[in-house]
């Protein structure tokens, strides 16, 4: 498999926008590689949907379905994201498992941030599972999207050292600051840098 030539991005987010707005200043800086045309979020409050419109960007909430884990009546996702002529959907903050049908619509072009060095702590409650397990290194992952919660080709990876008076809050505030960097770095690569893709591994040409 090589890299996807792909320019035309949406962001799905459930929470506050903060990966989201360091997208964004990326994208006005000419830094992103491609541009953000929409932002999608489950959630009708969140405050993701008002850092897009602060710039400039179409943003919308839809229905997620009854599930509080999984997307569903994934066809007006769909819908929309086609509306938008979309080809690579940036995942930020966002909280729910995408299923097969969505994933078969954005095959190797879904990815999506994590707060740790996977494949160690997947899943919810990252940064506090790695304080409460005292290891001396954590940091964040940008990896492509598939079945498995957290399982998609590593792309790239930064390292957050934990201090010992850390707190979750003194944390999370570098996690956040270096996933910032990071993802607006692995975006641009996979959209300007070819790689070839071999099982799980990535090699960047």
């Amino acid at each position: 498999m090589t890299s996807p030539r792909t320019r035309r991005l949406a962001v799905l987010a459930s929470g506050q926008g903060t990966n989201l707005r360091a997208l964004l200043e990326a994208d006005r800086a000419g830094e992103l590689g491609g541009s953000i045309v929409v932002v999608l979020s489950d959630r009708a409050e969140a405050g993701a949907l008002a850092v897009a419109r602060e710039h400039g960007v179409e943003a919308e909430a839809l229905d997620p379905g009854s599930s509080k884990s999984r997307l569903e009546g994934e066809a007006a996702w769909l819908e929309r994201l086609g509306r938008a002529d979309v080809d690579t959907i940036l995942l930020a903050g966002f909280m729910r498992i995408l299923d097969a049908r969505f994933l078969a619509a954005y095959p190797g072009r879904i990815l999506n941030i994590h707060p740790s060095l996977l494949p160690a702590f997947p899943g919810t409650h990252s940064i506090a599972r790695a304080l409460e397990h005292g290891v001396r290194v954590t940091g964040c992952t940008v990896h492509l999207v598939d079945a498995g919660v957290d399982e998609g080709p590593i792309l790239d990876q930064t390292a957050v050292a934990i201090h010992a008076d850390d707190t979750l809050e003194s944390l999370t505030a570098r996690m956040h600051s270096a996933e910032h960097a990071l993802y607006k770095r692995a975006v641009h690569a996979f959209l300007t840098r070819p790689f070839t893709l071999e099982g799980r591994r990535v090699t960047w040409q």
